[in-house]
């Protein structure tokens, strides 16, 4: 398994982990982010690792690549100064340092090809986690909405299981309802109390101008107090004598 699918299966774990727990979902977002930066570190530093092998093998196969010239070299002078033997021996060597030099070069070159998948692993990843840290505050709002949705439909799921505080509630209202019909009857009550007291005091206020009335009428029948005369517009007016 490569390093950076190495680290994509701890952080699957990692998460799988979290959300197992049922914590909450902003300290499990958090939580992922620091997850991610630490594999995102880890696979950097492996990267590192890599660089450096690729720049070791690089260096090995340069030294042998020169080795192989030196001996090259040597074979060309040993000849030149027609010492066959010498050269012979320049050129077998040339070849076996030439088949170390043709390994070291297969060599680099996997590690080139593997240090670059590593890079394009490690900004892919880097990627990946700028990523998450933009959606992270959205999906902490989202949680936060639906946790939010829940809440109201469990107390509305509790409301229909258990209504009675409704239901004291209604009855409370129809009371006050009562109460207020009441007292409206009691003051229209006291409305028409008051007009009987009224019209009694009146009617009483009545009833001693009749008594006055008699009294006099009565003394002047007995002679102790002469009628009240009439005003002069009342009195009959006196005919002229007769002219017979």
């Amino acid at each position: 398994m490569g390093i950076i699918e190495r680290i994509k299966t701890i952080i699957r774990a990692n998460i799988n982990d979290l959300i197992s727990k049922a914590e909450d979902p902003e300290k499990i977002l958090n939580q992922l982010i620091l997850d991610m930066r630490e594999s995102y570190d880890e696979a950097k530093q492996q990267v590192k690792v890599a660089i450096a092998d690729e720049k070791i093998l690089t260096n090995k196969h340069e030294e042998v690549t020169e080795k192989v010239e030196h001996y090259k070299s040597g074979a060309e002078k040993a000849l030149k100064k027609g010492d066959e033997e010498l050269a012979r021996k320049a050129l077998a060597r040339k070849i076996e340092v030439g088949k170390l030099a043709e390994e070291y070069r297969l060599q680099l070159d996997k590690q080139r090809q593997a240090v670059e998948i590593l890079k394009s692993g490690l900004i892919a990843l880097d990627n990946k986690i700028d990523e998450a840290k933009r959606k992270k505050d959205l999906l902490i709002a989202r949680a936060a909405r639906a946790e939010a949705a829940k809440t109201i439909s469990e107390t509305l799921e509790q409301i229909t299981v258990d209504s009675g505080p409704f239901e004291a509630f209604e009855r409370m209202s129809d009371k006050v309802e009562a109460i207020e019909a009441s007292a409206e009857a009691s003051t229209e009550i006291a409305a028409l109390e008051a007009k009987r007291v009224s019209l009694d005091e009146e009617l009483e206020a009545l009833g001693d101008v009749d008594v006055e009335d008699e009294l006099l009428v009565l003394k002047a029948e007995m002679g102790l107090e002469k009628p009240k005369e009439l005003p002069p517009e009342e009195k009959t007016e006196e005919l002229p004598p007769s002219s017979e």
